[in-house]
């Protein structure tokens, strides 16, 4: 186990693009930190410079209290799985795992010691006479991994590994990934744009958009308190409701603001007297919202049965359709009119600037 600290890492190209201008991070020993974000947010990048794969613009990062920005990643002591298997496909899976112990020329009695402890860890062993073809994709990433527990690393990373795996695959690679991790106690940096993988894998997230740090906390609190509205929007499937309002009354305990079709909410939300008058955003979570047939109201554009529950797609006159989750079967069917019904105590807020305001209480419904 080890520690990674960030330091004012930054991350600029001949060019003068900045894909990471200036990010600092502290990793805990044995924590499990999960980074997010949209395509080209600059994760990867950030996992390869830890790596020692991609050069440091500027900057210091230090595993247990040691520089390391100029050492090559065979020097840095961490073990790395990347999105795609890149196994050898004339060697077997013993020798696949092998062989970078063999270049680092360790005792062959070493070698088959750490391979054979990897083997058994990921249930391997009844494999490792095979060859890459004739494995499955979840076989073929375990082997990948085990590749890393073999060379016995101080840090591991891993590049979004389960996306070329199918659905079924992916969760029970979820599974084995949290009980490697919970059986070898490991420091892992874990890239994805996966907010599931995010939500059941972290200790904490790290949610990253254009190079920037916009939060980092665990996923409850990643969830429950947003700092702004990308957060809010990209934690959580899916994606939180907004709509605006204006700012009507606001006291020391909560704020009351006024919907586009007049409906006065009053929510336990710390908002500044000076805002007053001003139009916000209201964001409300699908599950957070209830309905009744109502001819008179919004129509329903889209229904999604998903068996264990049902998610309505409604026109609430906004750019985007609400989403309305129910918790179970309903038999509301696209053209049918509903009412919508707010809970003003699971009520989020944000600034002209899409910051969140500070909420004085969590959910009453989760």
């Amino acid at each position: 186990m080890s520690q990674l600290s960030l330091k004012g890492i930054c991350k600029r190209y001949n060019d003068n693009a900045t894909i990471i201008p200036n990010l600092d991070l502290d990793v805990n020993s044995g924590e499990f930190i999960v980074i997010v974000g949209p395509s080209g947010c600059g994760k990867s990048t950030l996992l390869r410079m830890i790596a020692g794969l991609e050069d440091i613009t500027d900057g210091q990062m230090m595993i247990d209290s040691n520089v390391v920005n100029d050492d090559s990643p065979s020097e840095r002591g961490i073990g790395m799985v990347f999105q795609s298997y890149a196994l050898y496909p004339h060697m077997n899976v013993r020798k696949n795992m092998a062989f970078a112990l063999e270049l680092a020329a360790l005792p062959q009695e070493e070698i088959d010691q750490r391979v054979d402890n990897a083997a058994k860890i990921l249930q391997l062993e009844p494999l490792l006479e095979r060859k890459p073809k004739d494995l499955s994709g979840g076989q073929r990433q375990r082997v990948a991994i085990g590749r890393s527990i073999a060379r016995e690393p101080k840090l591991f990373l891993f590049d979004e590994p389960l996306s070329n795996l199918d659905a079924s695959l992916r969760v029970q690679m979820r599974m084995e990934i949290a009980n490697l991790h919970k059986r070898l106690k490991s420091t892992i940096v874990y890239v994805t744009h996966d907010q599931v993988e995010a939500m059941t894998l972290a200790d904490r997230i790290v949610v990253l958009n254009a190079g920037n740090m916009e939060q980092v906390g665990t996923p409850l609190e990643l969830y429950d308190h947003p700092s702004n509205l990308f957060v809010a929007q990209f934690i959580g499937s899916p994606k939180m409701n907004t709509t605006p309002v204006t700012i009507d009354d606001v006291t020391s305990s909560d704020v009351t603001v006024c919907m586009s079709n007049n409906t006065r909410l009053t929510l336990p939300i710390s908002v500044p007297r000076e805002d007053l008058g001003k139009q916000v955003l209201l964001g409300v979570r699908p599950e957070h919202l209830e309905f009744s047939a109502s001819e008179n109201s919004n129509e329903v554009l889209f229904v999604e049965q998903m068996g264990n529950e049902t998610y309505l797609y409604v026109d609430t006159g906004d750019k985007e359709p609400w989403v309305v989750r129910k918790g179970e079967r309903d038999l509301t069917r696209a053209g049918d009119k509903i009412s919508l019904t707010i809970d003003p105590l699971c009520c989020y807020l944000f600034d002209e600037k899409e910051v969140a305001y500070q909420r004085l209480q969590v959910p009453t419904k989760q």
